[in-house]
Order: structure tokens, then C-alpha cells, then sequence
């Protein structure tokens, strides 16, 4: 993987201590929640005011059987800015790009 930006190295940081548990090393899934570096959460399918409001508010489930996703009162938006930053530049480094989404 290139090197990632400074506010990316920090959204690992962050990534690593509240997210990775349930999304997985590298943003890879386990069987408690869906890996980020898939193609639905590309830019057009899910814009980064998504991921805002999935750590903000929580998620019902939707796209995958892990269940509902609690809200993450434990992280701020700035810090919600820095994992985005980490997820999509990860995404970008597994060719994941924005796609319009087609409905």
C-alpha cells in the first residue's frame, strides 16, 4: 500500500482503536461487521456524510447480516474525518473509486 496521508495515519490510528473490532484489520471485515474495502461503500454508493452518520447515529442493517451498528459516541466528527480519510485512501489502494450509484 503507498504511504498514506497525515490525516490518514491518524484515521488508522483512531481506525485501529474503535473501528478495526468489528470492521477488521485494514478495514478487511470480520464476523461482527463489513469490510469497508468493498465496492458498495465506494464514494457514489456511500458518500463520506454516510460514514458521518453511521458513527454519529448508528446504522440499521442493511447490506449485510452482521445486525444493527451502534452509534460511536466515542469518536468526533473530526476524528470520524481522519478514518474516512484512512478508508479512503485504502480503498483507492485496492481500486475502489467513485462509481455513480444506479438505482
Amino acid at each position: 500500500m503507498p504511504e498514506l496521508s497525515g490525516e490518514a495515519s491518524v484515521g488508522q490510528i483512531l481506525f485501529n482503536n474503535n473501528c478495526a473490532s468489528c470492521h477488521g484489520d485494514r478495514a478487511s471485515g470480520t464476523d461482527k461487521g463489513p469490510p469497508l474495502i468493498h465496492d458498495i461503500y465506494n464514494p457514489g454508493h456511500h458518500s463520506d456524510d454516510a460514514f458521518y452518520l453511521a458513527a454519529m447515529n448508528g446504522v440499521v442493517q442493511h447490506h449485510w447480516p452482521y445486525g444493527n451498528m451502534p452509534k460511536q459516541e466515542q469518536v468526533t466528527r473530526d476524528e470520524v474525518a481522519k478514518i474516512v480519510q484512512y478508508v479512503r485512501e485504502l480503498q483507492v489502494a485496492n481500486g475502489i473509486t467513485f462509481k455513480p450509484h444506479n438505482m
